[in-house]
């Protein structure tokens, strides 16, 4: 059968795919502990739940506008100005089905054959693809370990080319947890200030931070690109709703009129219920959203302490997000009955089938010297888990 040639430049997700194998195994009997899922553990918050329930009694069952209603708009546009000292108007304001149909959406809007976008590296998995299934081009600025994962200036300015579109920032990251204090945002917009160059902010962590400097995105940090920047946000990390999918983008008119366009034709509106929810999660009790993150905190500084007490694994500690990103690369070369472990992929494998431990290969984020493990799992699995690695890496000889 003959499919689009579009179809073969893509590759599926490396994250639900470990996730839906996980799951699979545990079906058969096996006793898998998961660190692959990018999802909270906690449950939705009550009263989310009940405004949901409150919508389909009242019959808010029917179609809304296609970038989703007025009363979510305001409670996003209120968000944004509380939160992050931003202000727009509701024609400003687009609602999709989750953030990754968001930025999809958006790369759609904004690119086409011979646009480059900046992705630095580790990046989320979906990042590159997005670009390629627009047309446009990839551009990987691989970031340093030693720089904390971040971008600087000078690696910025050298990625910069006539055909650059577009860059993408993550902070906190998937799948490091680095994040972008406001000075050193700064110092990137110096880089992007005499340029047409757009800036795509994906703040889908903003609210689950650990380091000592406050959250700041790229138009928060300097005001003169906030006509070039588009935020992207959603309700799935903050506030355990991965499941309700609901995102949405802030940015100039234009584009994010062109986004409801592009909407309209493939989705239509986000749910209407989901809709509902989300205006209790954004304007309702936030102290749910410190207590998660509290609770992930004690996982986080567990979780790299243990990594780091096995010898050959060097997990840096994260600023933000629910994930860490340990190098594993001393372990390569390594050897279990006789097979030997060479990269990231046949790591993992040896994990999932000789421990029984599910984790993400860093080559699907850009960087085969490393592992993603989400620990957004009971500290219970994660000790059990790590236990399981720290057995399996010494019975390699």
């Amino acid at each position: 059968m003959k499919l689009a040639s579009r179809v073969a430049k893509v590759k599926p997700s490396e994250t639900l795919a470990i996730t839906a194998k996980a799951n699979a195994l545990r079906a058969q009997g096996r006793d898998v502990i998961g660190f692959g899922a990018g999802e909270p553990d906690f449950d939705t918050p009550d009263h989310i739940k009940q405004a949901a329930i409150r919508a389909i009694e009242a019959g808010f069952t029917k179609y809304t506008p296609v970038g989703g209603t007025d009363e979510l708009k305001d409670a996003i546009i209120a968000k944004l100005k509380t939160d992050n000292r931003l202000e727009y108007k509701r024609s400003q304001v687009v609602v999709s089905c989750g953030a990754k149909h968001t930025l999809y959406n958006l790369a759609q809007a904004l690119f086409e054959e011979g646009d480059e976008v900046i992705i630095p590296a580790p990046y989320w998995v979906s990042y590159p693809d997005i670009v390629v299934l627009a047309g446009g081009t990839p551009v990987i600025l691989n970031t340093l370990e030693k720089d904390g994962f971040k971008m600087k200036p000078e690696q910025l300015k050298a990625s910069i080319t006539g055909r650059t579109r577009a860059v993408i920032f993550n902070g906190p990251s998937n799948p490091t947890g680095a994040a972008y204090s406001p000075d050193e945002l700064k110092a990137l917009a110096a880089v992007l200030a005499d340029t047409d160059i757009f800036a795509i902010s994906d703040d889908i962590y903003e609210k689950i931070l650990y380091a000592d400097f406050p959250f700041a995105n790229l138009a928060m940090a300097e005001p003169r690109l906030k006509d070039r920047t588009i935020v992207v946000n959603g309700v799935s990390k903050a506030y355990a709703m991965t499941g309700w999918r609901i995102g949405y983008a802030a940015g100039p008119e234009e584009i994010i009129g062109a986004i409801s366009k592009i909407q309209s034709q493939n989705t239509s509106n986000p749910t209407s219920i989901s809709q509902k929810a989300s205006v209790a999660a954004l304007a309702g009790d936030q102290q749910v959203v410190s207590m998660m993150v509290a609770e992930f905190k004690k996982r986080k500084d567990y979780i790299v302490d243990a990594l780091n007490d096995i010898p050959g694994i060097f997990c840096p500690m994260p600023e933000g997000a629910f994930y860490v990103f340990p190098n594993v690369s001393a372990l390569y070369g390594r050897s279990y009955e006789g097979k030997k472990i060479s990269n990231s992929t046949e790591f993992i494998e040896y994990l999932l089938d000789g421990a029984n431990v599910a984790t993400v290969p860093g080559v699907a984020f850009g960087s085969d010297d490393h592992i993603r493990l989400s620990y957004a799992t009971s500290l219970k699995n994660i000790e059990e888990g790590v236990r399981r690695i720290k057995d399996a890496v010494a019975k390699l000889g």
